[in-house]
């Protein structure tokens, strides 16, 4: 029996190969994202959680370093939170934390095991100098015991072992951090490259399916595609409305077939033609006799017309009720929207007025020209309001300025500095010396807030601020500060005053403290400085990181020479410079004067 190559033959061999080269490409595609998952679960398993954990470790160290300096410096009984804080962090939190980061460590490669397990040592010593700092200071009285009190500040200045082992574990722990950082972007890489393949592999095949299309086209073009394009210009011209003149030859193959049906089809074309435009005229009485009894066509044409008279009814009083459904909606979406412009305008106006009410408390520029003209403020909100405020006053022909830093800063901060201003305007009615108004914004403050629980507060607000008198006749200026420090630059040196360390708004945790009041004879050529802690503490640089203060007073020694009313910009341009891209974090004030 002669082989014969039909149609449905020539067509299965193409397709045959097309499916092959599908095949080859789902495969290959297969195993290059099987590989690249198994390299995501290893970062997601191993790589992300060591970094997270190593943050956290870091985040720790930090902690515990304030912990015990809050230890050191606020004299307090056993039970004060920051106490237990402690505690419960070096007994309870480093254990569990060193025992989940010894589980990650195990996939790590055994240089980062034995960093791990030498800095694990290393933070032992660590905690092993905190517990000896609370063995010297365990309970309130311990610490009238001059010698314990000595020994423990001794540990923790900035020369002290404690000071000094604490910033040798951080950094240890950033170059671990470092080197998973490394770890996870090699596997990344990994993962990228095994994709780049997979997207060149996909080209090259696809390059190959389409040469291979076109082999397999001009294969079949003189056996199929030729009659078949014949065949589709008729349908085409019955698409087009235009019936052929008169019947098309059949071949005797499957093309002939389809023109046969093709004969057949334009015959019933041309009845439907005449029945559909019966119909289409609105005539749903006219007539369609289908070809038999099985012409399921002929019967659908018939329940068409007899749907379409029911459904013409229908659809009109659809139409109607749709449209006054969606003119209704459109109305509420507008009303909608009405009331929420209203009440973005509303927000925004209150922010913007509350500007202005903080602004209306803040000393004019003609006014600090006049008391300090040999002074300049730099003021830098991180919001439309600020937390931080400058203030100014003259009483007894002596100026008494101040840098404060209420607690948090735009709205909430905002409130603060009204607040802030109105109790020093009320201490410098009665008091005279900068220690003094201290001490009696701390009372006011404190009760203001309602800090009245004893040994703990009800809320952390408050504020940190610099103070000073200065006496233009005598050139003497008085300094109290809560946290803010005072800078004297003199002679290329810079005099470092530091502040007592409690905030205002903590009267109630020891209604015994008070401010300690600094005086100071200025020579000619001193440059003052009184700052928030805005500007040390602004993100940025190569490495993001904070200025910090030693940056800061380097700054300053840099420019004191520089005319006092030019280191305002100076000063602005250096953290702009700084702060880069980044986000300003908080407010930022800085007043300098010279005598």
């Amino acid at each position: 029996m002669k082989f014969k190559f039909t149609i449905g033959k020539r067509i299965g061999t193409g397709f045959g190969v097309l499916i092959f080269l599908v095949i080859t490409v789902f495969t290959i595609t297969y195993n290059t994202l099987d590989r690249s998952i198994n390299i995501n679960d290893k970062i997601t398993t191993v790589n992300n959680p060591s970094l997270s954990t190593l943050e956290e470790l870091k985040l720790m160290a930090v902690r515990s370093k304030m912990l015990i300096f809050n230890w050191v410096y606020y004299q307090s009984n056993s039970k004060h939170p920051d106490k237990v804080k402690l505690i419960k962090l070096i007994e309870n939190e480093y254990p569990a934390l060193k025992t989940k980061i010894a589980k990650l460590a195990v996939n790590w490669n055994k240089e980062d095991r034995q960093k791990m397990s030498k800095l694990f040592k290393e933070i032992d010593v660590l905690f092993d100098m905190h517990r000896e700092i609370m063995e010297y200071l365990p309970s309130f009285e311990s610490y009238e015991e001059a010698t314990n009190k000595f020994l423990a500040n001794s540990m923790i200045g900035d020369d002290g072992d404690l000071y000094i082992k604490t910033n040798e574990v951080i950094f240890q722990l950033e170059e671990l951090i470092n080197i998973q950082k490394f770890h996870t972007d090699q596997a990344t890489n990994k993962m990228q490259s095994s994709f780049n393949f997979l997207k060149t592999l996909a080209q090259y095949l696809g390059i190959a399916l389409i040469i291979g299309g076109l082999l397999i086209a001009f294969y079949t073009t003189k056996s199929i595609v030729t009659p078949v394009t014949n065949l589709k210009s008729i349908l085409l011209t019955l698409s087009k409305g235009v019936f052929p003149k008169g019947n098309i030859k059949a071949r005797n193959d499957e093309i002939g077939e389809m023109t046969m049906a093709l004969n057949r089809l334009v015959e019933n074309l041309k009845a439907t033609k005449d029945f559909a435009d019966a119909v289409g005229s609105g005539r749903f009485d006219a007539q369609y006799k289908p070809l038999s009894n099985e012409d399921t066509l002929g019967k659908a044409l018939l329940k068409m017309r007899d749907d379409l008279a029911e459904n013409e009814r229908l659809l009109e009083q659809k139409v109607k009720e749709r449209t006054a459904e969606v003119v209704q909606k459109k109305e509420e979406i507008e009303k909608q929207n009405l009331k929420i412009s209203e009440l973005y305008k509303e927000v925004t106006d209150s922010i913007k007025y509350a500007k202005g009410l903080q602004e209306a408390i803040l000393p004019p520029n003609e006014l600090v020209k006049k008391m300090l003209p040999q002074a300049f403020i730099l003021y830098k909100p991180k919001d439309i309001v600020s937390g931080d405020f400058y203030w100014l006053k003259e009483k007894n022909n002596k100026v008494y300025f101040a840098a404060v830093d209420c607690t948090g800063h735009g709205v909430p901060g905002a409130f603060m500095s009204i607040i802030g201003n109105n109790a020093l305007n009320n201490a410098l009615r009665e008091f005279d010396t900068p220690s003094e108004i201290l001490d009696n914004l701390n009372q006011g403050i404190s009760s203001t807030l309602h800090n009245n629980t004893i040994g703990v507060s009800t809320t952390k607000d408050g504020m940190d601020l610099a103070l000073c008198c200065y006496d233009p006749k005598t050139q003497e200026i008085q300094y109290a500060g809560a946290f803010n420090p005072l800078y004297i630059i003199r002679n290329n040196d810079i005099i470092q005053t530091k502040a007592d360390k409690f905030a205002i708004g903590t009267y109630f945790d020891n209604p015994k403290q008070k401010y300690t009041n600094h005086t100071f004879k200025l020579e000619k050529n001193d440059k003052v400085y009184i700052f928030s802690d805005g500007y040390a503490d602004q993100f940025g640089g190569p490495k993001g990181k904070k200025l910090m203060y030693k940056n800061f007073r380097d700054y300053l020694l840099t420019i004191h020479n520089e005319p006092i009313h030019n280191q305002r910009a100076l000063l602005n341009d250096n953290i702009e410079k700084w702060k880069g891209n980044l986000e300003q974090i908080d407010d930022i004030l800085v007043i300098g004067m010279t005598a």
